[in-house]
């Protein structure tokens, strides 16, 4: 069973960079003025959530990788403020993330992170922290999909996880990312 679920965290993890993909595509359509626009939600604006999506995965990724960068990730609450620095800069820490569920074992999935808090080292499993951080990162693009579609940019769909029959429609999105079915699915 653990071999099948090192697999799942690798798919979650490709599923994710696409969600960001399409999701950051799709805001690329919007101007500057309506990127950074007040809009309802728990960061009030597409820029603020996006840009607290990137500094989060930022703060686990480093500290999946051993790092101990902690709260320095979110010293700066916009750090990319147009889309054209975010997106490059979200897909880089999406190939951190993958490269990160690419080498686990079932071993490393057991083994304990230390994430860097406030004030104190936090110490969690390596497979709660990913649960913990695949959730916030669909939690936070869910709110940021309900503010584009209060915008003229059609929000892309989100919802979906790699089935099988609809890998064609996947299929220029996997090129654009460099990717095949296979990469996805270590098949």
């Amino acid at each position: 069973m653990q071999a099948g679920l090192v697999q799942t965290f690798r798919a979650f993890a490709h599923n994710n960079a696409w969600a960001n993909h399409r999701l950051l595509t799709a805001c690329a359509e919007l101007s500057q003025q309506e990127f950074e626009a007040a809009r309802t939600g728990f960061f009030p604006s597409l820029q603020r959530t996006l840009n607290h999506i990137y500094f989060v995965d930022l703060f686990y990724v480093d500290a999946l990788e051993g790092g101990s960068l902690g709260p320095k990730s979110w010293a700066n609450e916009i750090p990319c403020p147009s889309l054209a620095e975010l997106k490059p800069a979200q897909a880089a820490i999406d190939r951190r993330l993958i490269a990160l569920c690419d080498a686990l074992t079932p071993e490393l999935l057991d083994g304990i992170v230390r994430v860097h808090r406030e004030t104190r080292v936090q110490t969690e499993r390596r497979d709660r922290l990913l649960m913990h951080l695949f959730q916030h990162q669909i939690h936070h693009r869910g709110q940021a999909h309900a503010m584009l579609s209060a915008t003229s940019v059609k929000p892309p769909q989100l919802d979906e996880f790699f089935a099988a029959e609809e890998a064609p429609l996947r299929g220029s999105e996997f090129d654009e990312l460099g990717w095949t079915e296979a990469t996805v699915w270590g098949k």
